[in-house]
């Protein structure tokens, strides 16, 4: 009796051990009051866009509204076209003048004092050299002082200013895209290379935009190839071709035979427009 009596105690304790022994080995937890952590919100600083001013004050259309392609084109160069006839006009009168100086120094006659001092005027103008003889002088002018056909002045506007909406032609009515080189003179491009210091033009009115296009087309020596290849064509009696004188323009971009490439498929492919210009005023 004794025997069983410890073995069952024995066993009791067994069992009351094995229940407890797992929960001895426990590490106590304690419920720690949550961590709270100050986040910090950062600060955002709205930046009021600038809306930047016109240079000008002549309301121009806003073309980036017009959604119809065809209408855009029609509405953008019935708007540039006024300006380039009146300026081709002004230099075909002034090209008589000279045109007129050259059979007089052929027939080896004096030229009149007015006309001296147009000559004058004129070397320093179109940046004819002085160490030249005046018929010399006069020949070279008869280069310089010339058209550029309309199509070609057009498609170069809209090639150049992105049909009219971009922001040297809205700020600036710089819609050749053209460059000057003094400090304040327009619009600092937004992409300009560090070190740079060209601005692109701005102007006044349209009227002078174009007046410093076709001087530019007429003077800068980048455009020594067009303005043979236009003299060729007068001397030979032919139409002054606006695909042909573009391959002349190669300088004009960066992107080279590209951009003439992409100029002369403009003049073909916008030939209706041209047409209908044609049917309204007379051109050049």
């Amino acid at each position: 009796m004794k025997i069983q009596t410890i073995l069952k105690m024995l066993l009791i304790s067994a069992l009351v051990i094995g229940l407890v022994a797992p929960f001895t080995f426990l590490k106590p937890t304690l419920n720690p009051p949550p961590l709270v952590v100050n986040k910090v919100v950062p600060v955002v600083v709205v930046k009021e866009k600038v809306v930047e001013q016109p240079l000008h004050d002549v309301n121009i259309p806003n073309f980036a509204s017009i959604r119809d392609v065809k209408a855009k084109k029609r509405q953008f160069f019935q708007y540039i076209y006024p300006a380039i006839v009146k300026e081709n006009r002004n230099l075909l009168a002034l090209r008589l003048e000279v045109l007129t100086m050259i059979e007089v120094l052929f027939l080896e006659e004096n030229l009149l004092d007015e006309q001296q001092a147009l000559l004058d005027r004129l070397i320093k103008k179109y940046k004819v050299s002085e160490k030249y003889s005046p018929l010399q002088q006069l020949n070279e002018l008869r280069l310089r002082i010339d058209v550029v056909p309309i199509e070609l002045a057009l498609v170069q506007a809209a090639n150049e200013s992105a049909w009219g909406t971009s922001r040297f032609a809205r700020i600036g009515l710089n819609f050749f895209g053209m460059w000057c080189y003094k400090k304040g003179c327009g619009m600092v491009p937004s992409g300009r290379d560090t070190g740079a210091k060209h601005e692109v033009a701005a102007f006044n009115s349209v009227e002078h935009g174009v007046q410093r296009y076709l001087h530019n087309i007429n003077t800068n020596h980048a455009y020594g190839v067009f303005r043979t290849i236009r003299g060729q064509l007068r001397a030979q009696k032919q139409p002054l071709s606006p695909q042909i004188l573009a391959t002349g323009l190669m300088r004009y971009s960066i992107r080279g035979t590209d951009y003439v490439l992409e100029i002369t498929e403009m003049i073909r492919h916008n030939k209706t427009y041209f047409d209908n210009i044609r049917a309204k005023i007379k051109t050049i």
